[in-house]
């Protein structure tokens, strides 16, 4: 009985690959490619190993080293004595130079990001939206670190270098996320409010900007739990906070003391989306209108 149904079944299947053999034409070409791409990426690390000397020895060695240092992570001596009141000075360090870069390069942001819309900048204007675009491009197309760097050497070391290494990155990364935001808002409301008469500032106030503000608004809070995550890289270059920390304890070989700053961090960047989850809710979603019901009397 059971080899009669598959015999049934292969005879069925037969019959359609020849009535759909375009179908199973192009499943077969996409079986090949990926094989193909998984052979490519086989022979890229097999290429990587063997072209920049990584033999199986060093392998070894690495990764036993590397669990030499988990285990001191986890074994935290003479914790009592730890000076606590520095490390958390250091973090409200670093959640202030957080805050600071990212809230002012999103208000900072938000007006040029008008300038780079293609819908908006349209005709003569569009000229202003490639210069906006490219240079929200050459911001966002350095890294924070490399920033901090610049920053550092120029006004000294100190949590501003930390700010403005932040600035500048989340104002060409965010600049050109709220222009997409922008572009993408539907444009039937601003042509009711040309109908009706309105101007240019109160089309993209209320047209476009009142679609796009989702977007803005998620944006920027994801990029502040993103930066709390970074900002502690711009220590390791003097712009200040919990990197300093990290990176005299690295140094020094105190690896618990990584680890409980590793996981205090943690522990503030779920708070955080906690609370950006709670505003995007209520900003976002939105919330429960209860409907106008007219009391007995």
């Amino acid at each position: 009985m059971i080899s009669n149904t598959l015999s049934e079944k292969d005879l069925n299947l037969d019959i359609w690959r020849e009535q759909y053999q375009d179908i199973f034409s192009q499943q077969k070409r996409y079986r090949n490619k990926l094989a193909i791409i998984g052979v490519v990426i086989v022979l890229f690390y097999v290429f990587f190993f063997q072209q920049f000397g990584v033999s199986q020895q060093m392998f070894i060695d690495g990764s036993q080293q590397l669990m030499r240092y988990f285990s001191n992570m986890f074994i935290w001596k003479d914790f009592a004595n730890w000076p606590f009141s520095y490390y958390y000075s250091q973090i409200l360090v670093t959640l202030a130079i957080v805050f600071g870069g990212t809230i002012t390069a999103s208000l900072v942001a938000l007006p040029l990001s008008f300038f780079a819309s293609r819908n908006i900048m349209k005709g003569p204007f569009a000229i202003v939206a490639f210069a906006m675009r490219k240079l929200f491009d050459v911001l966002r197309g350095i890294d924070m670190a490399i920033w901090g760097m610049i920053f550092v050497r120029a006004i000294g070391m100190g949590p501003l270098a930390g700010i403005l290494a932040i600035f500048i990155q989340d104002l060409g990364l965010l600049g050109r996320l709220f222009a997409e935001g922008h572009e993408a808002a539907d444009e039937k409301p601003s042509r009711g409010l040309t109908a009706l008469g309105a101007q240019g500032l109160q089309k993209h106030r209320f047209g476009i900007f009142t679609q796009s503000f989702p977007t803005f608004l998620a944006l920027s809070l994801y990029q502040i739990e993103s930066n709390t995550r970074s900002a502690a890289v711009l220590g390791f270059v003097g712009a200040g906070g919990i990197g300093l920390v990290y990176a005299e304890n690295m140094r020094l070989w105190n690896w618990d003391v990584v680890t409980f700053i590793t996981l205090n961090l943690v522990v503030i960047v779920m708070v955080m989306d906690m609370i950006s989850s709670k505003l995007r809710q209520k900003y976002i979603v939105g919330e429960d209108v209860p409907l106008f019901e007219r009391k007995k009397v």
